[in-house]
């Protein structure tokens, strides 16, 4: 049987790269789009274009001769980004999903998988360490944190509406802190897990042994691995289920825990200086019963599992970094 053709749009950030190879190797032809390439890897994809999907006439060329459409492209990065900048993500992202969607439907895209987020879940479900896991149904009465999240339920609400009035299959999405290699770890967008890993790494490699945690650190959260995300992905695309679906662990700790885990990974001993900075929600954890009941099946891959991953291609991008002041320290004194 022949294989769709397939849109990945966002296809130079994290989760976008990701998805190309996996949908690549089992035999999709694959086209990306995003404002840039992939920056810690060359793309997998049988063609790239580099559109700016805030504008219409691009999301038609995008959307242009393909089956389906995993849409991933948005202006997002960690907590630190999401709650600096509320008016630009919630202009930019909503102008992303309006024109990528009614382009999708104008060229007969058959099915597209519209990626949320669980930024959508109320924020006083969210308001101890110890919460209670988040169901999907939990998302309404609607009061979402912050901008990002009304954003991404808003979106949700417009799949839902063009899969009733259009008939074209919508699937949805909703990420529980994704992680993993090949993901931005500095400048301000990067998630938790990176920046830990980060600022270990930097200790290590330097000889310190304090890092900055934001908050007491004891604020509560689950990580799920990147295979496991791309994985779940693709099973919810090829389902028949059509209402929006938690994707996440539901394995919760808090973020001091996650520090002390990667530093065994690295193994170092760090001591934590905890600083004023964004923290978002208090806790954060995700319910996992539907996934296992639409999909039969959940993440596989432990946290230790994945975080090991994650640190070793850190801090080598530290290492070289470091090697690179290095070098340009070297060629000033010489």
């Amino acid at each position: 049987m022949k294989k769709s053709k397939i849109l990945v749009t966002g296809a130079g950030g994290f989760i976008g790269s990701h998805l190309v190879t996996f949908l690549k190797n089992k035999g999709y032809w694959v086209r990306g789009v995003d404002l840039k390439y992939p920056e810690f890897s060359t793309t997998d994809a049988d063609e790239f274009q580099i559109l700016d999907l805030r504008r219409w006439e691009n999301c038609v060329r995008a959307t242009e001769g393909v089956d389906e459409v995993y849409a991933l492209a948005a202006d997002m990065g960690g907590m630190g980004f999401i709650s600096a900048h509320h008016a630009q993500i919630l202009y930019n992202n909503s102008l992303i999903n309006l024109h990528t969607l009614e382009a999708a439907r104008t060229n007969d895209v058959k099915r597209y998988l519209y990626t949320s987020s669980a930024c959508i879940y109320p924020e006083h479900l969210q308001k101890d360490t110890n919460v209670t896991p988040l169901k999907e149904e939990d998302a309404y009465p609607a009061y979402p944190q912050d901008a990002y999240g009304w954003e991404k339920l808003v979106s949700e609400r417009l799949c839902m509406h063009y899969r009733e009035d259009y008939g074209i299959e919508t699937r949805t999405v909703r990420f529980h802190n994704i992680f993993g290699e090949r993901g931005t770890w500095e400048g301000g967008r990067e998630k938790a897990p990176a920046a830990i890993c980060r600022k270990i790494a930097f200790a290590k490699l330097s000889g310190e042994t304090q890092i900055d945690i934001w908050g007491d650190g004891e604020q509560t959260r689950s990580f799920c691995y990147i295979d496991d995300c791309v994985e779940g992905i693709y099973r919810l695309m090829l389902s028949d289920f059509h209402e929006p679906l938690n994707l996440g662990q539901d394995r919760m700790l808090t973020i001091n825990e996650l520090a002390d885990i990667i530093a065994r990974i690295a193994g170092v001993e760090i001591s934590k200086k905890h600083i004023d900075g964004p923290q978002g929600v208090r806790g954060r954890n995700s319910n996992n019963d539907k996934l296992r009941e639409i999909l039969d099946w959940e993440p596989q891959i432990s946290l230790e599992d994945g975080l090991r991953k994650t640190y070793t291609w850190i801090e080598g991008e530290v290492e070289a970094r470091f090697e690179q002041n290095a070098d340009m320290r070297k060629a000033i004194t010489v």
